[in-house]
């Protein structure tokens, strides 16, 4: 399949996510950006497995991607957000100083609306997202600490989660109460995207 029948965006917006793609696999021969054995399936394992988390969201003010390592969820969500004309800044968190840096090379260079905090989330200021992500960073009961305190009243969240992410939804519940709606992820039939609102704790 080829990537302009993958997603339904611009020429503009699918060559953004192609020039990021090269950045990406330029970059991780030197920092750790991506395992090194998903480089030739960036597309499939990282760009578009981003690519759905943003079609869930109605992505309208201030989106804030936690733990934004090689910009996936982040980068993808500030080109896809450039492209639909989407009135919202993007804010991408990661204390990691050398991810911090490509991050902000890849704004600059796709020339997209986006900053980067690069501070460990619990010292930043509450960030009062509409919409917060976050790609691999931590188990269901830490990201919902962490949406405790940086998502906005009536913002929505959006964790994609690996095949356990039931085992994960079931320990949260001990100590938090929230409305959940489940997607099937598209990258892998056993993983989903979790879409939370309401959060609070029991």
């Amino acid at each position: 399949m080829t990537k302009d029948k993958d997603l339904d965006v611009s020429r503009e917006t699918l060559d953004k996510l192609q020039a990021f793609e090269t950045l990406v696999t330029k970059w991780t021969a030197k920092i750790n950006l991506i395992s090194k054995s998903t480089v030739s399936e960036i597309w499939e394992r990282h760009i578009l497995d981003s690519a759905q988390i943003y079609e869930l969201a109605n992505p309208q003010g201030h989106w804030v991607d936690l733990g934004s390592g090689g910009g996936f969820p982040g980068i993808v969500i500030a080109i896809l957000s450039q492209g639909s004309g989407a009135e919202n800044r993007v804010t991408l968190v990661e204390s990691d100083q050398r991810k911090a840096v490509f991050l902000r090379t890849a704004i600059r260079e796709l020339d997209l609306k986006a900053q980067v905090i690069a501070e460990r989330i619990e010292r930043i200021d509450q960030q009062e997202a509409q919409v917060l992500s976050a790609r691999a960073l931590t188990d269901l009961d830490g990201l919902l600490a962490f949406s405790e305190q940086h998502l906005s009243s009536g913002g929505t969240a959006l964790f994609p989660k690996g095949a356990q992410w039931e085992k994960e939804h079931i320990a949260a519940q001990k100590r938090w109460s929230y409305s959940l709606e489940v997607t099937k992820s598209r990258s892998n039939p056993a993983a989903a995207i979790l879409k939370i609102k309401d959060i609070k704790r029991v």
